[in-house]
């Protein structure tokens, strides 16, 4: 891949991830905003806000930077062989940058100060194994859907995602750069600093699992 080429791919993912915490934060603010403390409620219109961007958000930037907007998609695909490392070296440091930038952005959009740290903990087995099922199904999803229905494949990212905000116990991050960008909002998005390293080793298990078993269960077989 050509240095020019992949800095724009590079630009092109880190858009796209910036967009995609734009509107996981941002539904976040506005959702808990507007339902009155009712979780539940504020919760539902999270969880559609971000599946309804999700799947407008790799439908646009698909063609660009094939849409990762997540280190674990990006680290299966350079474990395959599908992305060299050096280009998925350049599509981490845009996916983490393009998180933060995501992330001021609903904060400037909402009137909320810039520079927030996340008071909100997420912590214990439980919370742990909820990221390791998102992670799990969603790499499952991806490499599943890349070999047998790629035209739906945003489709079905987006439903997962949106589905598994309410049958995971942490909300379904399933994403290291997502995790990392959300301790820096104090909002209904937010997890603590503190919670973040056990999130992202969690994820981190969770894809490596699917990854390593569709590998085996879904090869080509003749």
């Amino acid at each position: 891949m050509a240095a020019t080429d992949l800095l724009r791919r590079s630009v092109a993912e880190a858009a796209g991830t910036a967009l995609l915490l734009a509107a996981v934060v941002g539904s976040g603010i506005m959702a808990e905003r507007l339902a009155q403390g009712n979780v539940a409620l504020a919760l539902l219109a999270n969880a559609m806000a971000t599946g309804a961007a999700l799947y407008a958000l790799i439908l646009t930037f698909a063609p660009l930077s094939g849409a990762h907007f997540n280190p674990l998609v990006t680290l299966v695909a350079a474990s395959a062989g599908a992305v060299r490392w050096r280009g998925a070296l350049g599509y981490l440091v845009a996916q983490f940058a393009g998180g933060i930038v995501g992330v001021l952005l609903a904060h400037l959009m909402f009137a909320a100060p810039l520079l927030q740290i996340s008071s909100h903990v997420r912590s214990g087995l439980g919370q742990w194994a909820g990221e390791f099922v998102a992670s799990f199904g969603l790499i499952a999803v991806i490499e599943s859907g890349k070999r047998h229905f790629p035209a739906a494949l945003a489709g079905a990212v987006a439903c997962y995602i949106t589905a598994a905000y309410w049958f995971t116990s942490s909300t379904s991050f399933a994403n290291p750069a997502v995790t990392l960008a959300r301790a820096l909002t104090d909002s209904f998005a937010g997890i603590a600093p503190a919670s973040v390293p056990a999130f992202i080793a969690a994820q981190l298990a969770g894809a490596a699992s699917a990854a390593a078993l569709w590998r085996w269960v879904d090869r080509p077989t003749g």
